[in-house]
């Protein structure tokens, strides 16, 4: 059932602690199949170096497994209720990294001061209200600060969330704002960094649509 996506989710999943944007087995990336409505995400629990393409775990939009023997990830009913809230989002990734993380205290989030993340979500990276650790607030939170077109949003005290229209594209974007966020943090300590004007962050991100990539799907970054 859905190897193609099942196997996309894997690879992305896998991406996490190689790229560290978690540790031990936390954080976690899904992929939605629209014509089902299914959702594959990974295990709750296990070990990153043990994910197989059979550990990935198929659910229903009313947290059914329909494929898998594994329990699925505790965050499920986030990605869930953000898939439900998103028609135009098929893919979601959530990590920990620390860079990004760090903003989570601060409720101005990450600023709109480096080009490479307006090119990609064409506005900084808001930072929600605290969240009840549960499915249901913490999207609510996360839809609070994104509304219906953003796709990155970190959660206070918690971690980052990202969605795109697949679930490579939510990693890349996750990506993104942890180089960021990096970046930012280690400006911050010669002084203030401020955000692009807005007139300046819609152009970047109209130019990056109308001029980055091959005219081919190409999915490699050049």
């Amino acid at each position: 059932m859905l190897d193609e996506l099942r196997a996309e989710v894997l690879e992305m999943n896998l991406e996490l602690p190689r790229h560290r944007l978690v540790v031990w087995t936390g954080g976690n990336v899904s992929g939605r199949d629209l014509d089902s409505g299914y959702v594959v995400i990974k295990p709750s629990g296990v070990p990153f170096s043990q994910l197989t393409l059979e550990s990935m775990v198929v659910v229903g939009p009313d947290e059914s497994v329909k494929q898998g023997h594994l329990k699925p990830s505790v965050d499920l009913g986030i990605h869930l209720q953000l898939y439900a809230a998103r028609p135009d989002v098929c893919g979601i990734t959530h990590s920990h990294s620390p860079y990004a993380t760090s903003f989570s205290f601060h409720t101005d989030g990450i600023p709109a001061a480096l080009t490479p993340l307006t090119h990609l979500i064409g506005s900084g990276v808001p930072c929600t209200r605290y969240a009840t650790p549960g499915a249901i607030d913490t999207a609510a939170a996360i839809m609070e600060s994104v509304g219906e077109t953003g796709n990155a949003a970190i959660v206070a005290r918690h971690g980052v969330f990202t969605m795109a229209s697949s679930a490579r594209k939510s990693l890349e974007i996750a990506l993104h704002v942890e180089e960021a966020a990096k970046t930012i943090r280690l400006a911050q300590q010669a002084g203030p960094v401020t955000s692009l004007d807005d007139t300046e962050i819609a152009r970047c991100a109209a130019w990056y649509r109308t001029n980055y990539g091959q005219q081919t799907n190409y999915e490699q970054q050049s």
